[in-house]
Parts: structure tokens; C-alpha cells; sequence
């Protein structure tokens, strides 16, 4: 057990803030001993600081009410101190039972396919963020290297840069998996064990399971299954990533290559054809012993070649390049700049945006919405070779607007082009100029990188 005066100390060091001196003080504790299971942890759960701040997460993230229709703004007519109150008092006489969560279809981007989505209620998604910030610094501390995704001060340029990195190394044959259906297929009993090597508080393994078994509704229909832990809730992607713990620490680099996975989306980064063909073998078997399987779709292996057609991942595509500057035309690197499937993502927005439907809005709040949501596209895929699609992104977003003032003049389009290339700063519209990053070898991705370049 940690004393009082180290828990007062750890209180003291994370400014008075005492969530985060918890989940600190759960941290040290499992980092200490990789052998220690706890057991004294459903009273913190239902603790008042806790709750408030799952709740403050779940405002935060915000969402679309669940099958019981209560939405974030009605909890806040309701009373917030209220409504937290009666569900910390659920909890702690364990009378909490969970809603099913609604089910709807979302498309994915690029594709014609659509992803399950489970809505738990908002007082479901309360106490969800309740259990994972307990749970969450249990398991962190066990987490290796090679997992990037829905991990605390872990991020998709933190896998890339490692990608970068490994391919100056010479590791130039890339395996590309994607397990199928993963959320959906992760099996219960198999997953409650995964949690059970870290946590033998029966009261909390009870909550999880029956957050697990909760089910969906879907068409009026409750469905519930023995396995998944559903995509849209908000433990769920804490227990994915500790149920493919096991892959992680079942890898062995020196042998199979370098893995890097976010979630469920992983690649292996190889020394030679034959590594990466035994990688591939041995990843195939690690997921059937989880009950899993990739989805052969998107699982190849990818040699790394100057005028070879590169592969996607993470929202990038990835292809090796040589130097177009002087000083760099000896070298071959690992280019990345926005996916097709992001482009056309960005591309398909914009068009929302600028929709005929919404001719009759203020042209200053569409411009608002476009700065937006080119700000955060923008903001993401600057740390890369992207300054051409940027720029193409951009000049698209200014084509749409010129199009909405026509229409909304009941003009022709070239008006609509003149009238944004006369008027100083284009009605507004953010300019994604000398924004690109690219990224280095060896050197951390937050860090200047000197003179940009454009591609």
C-alpha cells in the first residue's frame, strides 16, 4: 500500500489536483510491481472528484443521446451536481445497471462499406470514463513501445516518426495488417482473463462485464453478444489495447521485425522478404490464439523501393523518395503526405459545407465552418510532405466558395471567382501556406525542423 505521505507528496507535485495524484499514485504502484493485482478499487469509481471528472469528458467529447434520448444539455437542465449525485449513488449500492447502446451505421470514408457504431446513453458513457480513469494507469504502466493508439501522451505522429526512423535503418519491407472486425470480435471471456492479470476487485470485474454484455439495439432489436467490446463506447478502446497486450508482448523485434500498432491497425517493419514473410506468419498466429484474423483485404507485405507504389497507414500514404534539393539527391527517403482516402475526405466536407441545401445561410459562417474544419485537416497532415495537397485542398475549398456565391447570387461561377480574388483576404478563408512540416530522421516530430520545403 502507497502511505499517506507519499500520496500527499504526489498530490503536491501534480498542482492539488487529486484525480491525477490518483491515477499517479495507481501508476507507480503497478510500474513497481509488473506482478501485483489489485483489489481495492470499486470505492474509487464511484468517488465524487472521479465522477465529475468522467462526466467533465463526456461534455467535453459531447455525442448524440442514446437509446433512452437524453442529451448532454439535458443532464445540464436537469441539474449536473444532481444527476451525478443519484449515479454515484447507484454505483455504490450497485443497483447501476447499463441502457443497451443505440446502433447506428456511419460510411468510412473512401469507401462504400459502413462501420458499426454503438451510442451508449450519457450516463452510461459517465461511468465508462469513471472506469477507465481508474483502470487506465494500471494498465498503462504495463504497455509497451511498440502501441501508439488511445494511449496518454501517445499520438499517430509518434507511430510515424518510428516508421521514418526504421526505414532509415534499412528496414524496407513493410507488412501491412488490419484485423477484422476487431472491436467487434474481441471474445468477452478471453478479454474479462486479459483484465483479471491486473485487477482482482470482483466488484469492478462484475461492472465491466456487464458493461460488456450490455448489448446493442439495433432496429428495435437488443442483441447481445459474447464477444466485443463495441466501437463508440468510451472503455472500449482501453480494453482493446489490453486485450492486444498480449500480442505486443508475445513479439519478438530481433526475430519478426519492428512492430508498430495503433489499436488495431498495425504494421512490421522488415530487414528482407523472408523476415517479412515469417512476420506475417507469425502475426496470422498470434491472432488466431486471440480470436481474431486480419482482414486479408488490407493485409500484403510492401517492399520499400524508389518507384514503388508505397503503402497507406494512418491517414498517410508512405512511398520512398529521393531528394529533389541539391544536397539531398543522393539520398532515398520515406515520404508521406495525405492518403487518397483523406483527400477525398477532405474534399467530400468541404462539399457538405458549401452544399446548395445551404444556400440560405450568412456567407460568413459557412467561411467560419470552412476555416475550421481546414484548420484541423490541415493541423494534422502538416507534419509531413504535404505542402502540394494543402495547396490542392485549399483551392478546392475557394472553387466551392466561389460556386456557393454564384448560386447564392443566382450569378455564374466566374462571378463567384472574381468576387473572392478581388476582395482582400478571400472573404476570410485561412491560408494553409508555409504551414507544412517535414518530417526528419531521428529528431522529434514537435520539434522546428529548420527551412520548410514544399513538395
Amino acid at each position: 500500500m502507497v502511505s499517506a505521505v507519499t500520496a500527499r507528496s504526489t498530490l503536491a507535485a501534480v498542482g492539488g489536483d487529486r484525480v491525477r495524484a490518483l491515477q499517479h499514485v495507481l501508476y507507480r504502484a503497478a510500474k513497481a510491481d509488473p506482478e501485483r493485482r489489485f483489489h481495492a478499487l470499486y470505492d474509487k469509481v464511484f468517488r465524487e472528484d472521479v465522477v465529475r471528472r468522467a462526466w467533465e469528458q463526456v461534455r467535453d467529447n459531447g455525442g448524440a443521446a442514446g437509446v433512452d434520448a437524453a442529451t448532454i444539455d439535458d443532464v445540464e437542465e436537469y441539474g449536473v451536481d444532481r444527476f451525478l449525485g443519484e449515479l454515484a449513488t447507484q454505483l455504490r449500492e450497485r443497483t447501476y445497471r447499463p441502457l443497451p447502446a443505440r446502433r447506428v451505421f456511419i460510411p468510412k470514408p473512401g469507401t462504400a462499406e459502413r462501420r458499426p457504431l454503438s451510442i451508449p446513453s450519457v450516463r452510461d458513457r459517465v461511468v465508462q470514463a469513471a472506469v477507465k480513469v481508474v483502470l487506465e494507469p494500471i494498465f498503462e504502466a504495463d504497455m509497451l513501445d511498440c502501441s501508439f493508439g488511445f494511449r496518454p501522451r501517445r499520438s499517430v505522429h509518434d507511430a510515424l516518426q518510428v516508421l521514418l526512423d526504421e526505414s532509415w535503418r534499412g528496414n524496407r519491407f513493410v507488412v501491412e495488417i488490419d484485423i477484422a472486425n476487431c472491436f467487434e470480435a474481441i471474445p468477452h471471456e478471453q478479454l474479462m482473463r486479459a483484465v483479471e492479470e491486473r485487477v482482482c476487485d470482483q466488484t469492478v470485474l462484475q461492472l465491466v462485464r456487464v458493461m460488456l454484455r450490455a448489448g446493442v439495439m439495433e432496429d428495435g432489436q437488443v442483441r447481445r453478444s459474447v464477444s466485443g467490446t463495441p466501437q463508440g463506447g468510451v472503455a472500449s478502446p482501453l480494453l482493446a489495447n489490453v486485450y492486444l497486450h498480449r500480442l505486443d508482448r508475445e513479439w519478438r523485434t530481433e526475430q519478426h521485425g519492428v512492430l508498430i500498432r495503433y489499436c488495431d491497425d498495425a504494421v512490421v517493419m522488415c530487414r528482407s522478404r523472408a523476415q517479412a514473410e515469417a512476420a506475417l506468419g507469425r502475426l496470422r498466429g498470434l491472432l488466431a490464439d486471440l480470436g481474431l484474423s486480419p482482414k486479408e483485404s488490407k493485409t500484403r507485405i510492401v517492399h520499400l523501393v524508389e518507384g514503388g507504389s508505397g503503402f497507406d497507414f494512418l491517414g498517410f500514404h508512405h512511398r520512398l523518395v529521393r531528394g529533389w534539393t541539391p544536397r539531398s539527391r543522393h539520398l532515398t527517403f520515406l515520404a508521406r503526405w495525405p492518403s487518397r482516402k483523406a483527400v477525398q475526405h477532405a474534399r467530400d466536407r468541404i462539399r457538405q459545407i458549401t452544399a446548395r441545401a445551404r444556400l440560405w445561410m450568412p456567407v460568413e459562417k459557412v467561411v467560419g465552418e470552412l476555416n475550421r474544419f481546414l484548420r484541423g485537416w490541415a493541423g494534422f497532415f502538416r507534419y509531413g510532405n504535404s505542402a502540394r495537397a494543402l495547396g490542392q485542398i485549399r483551392n478546392y475549398a475557394l472553387t466551392r466558395l466561389a460556386l456557393f456565391l454564384a448560386k447564392r447570387h443566382k450569378r455564374r461561377r466566374n462571378w463567384g471567382i472574381r468576387r473572392i480574388a478581388y476582395t482582400p483576404g478571400n472573404l476570410g478563408l485561412v491560408s494553409l501556406d508555409g504551414t507544412v512540416r517535414p518530417p526528419r530522421p531521428f529528431r522529434d516530430w514537435r520539434r522546428p525542423s529548420g527551412t520548410e520545403h514544399r513538395r
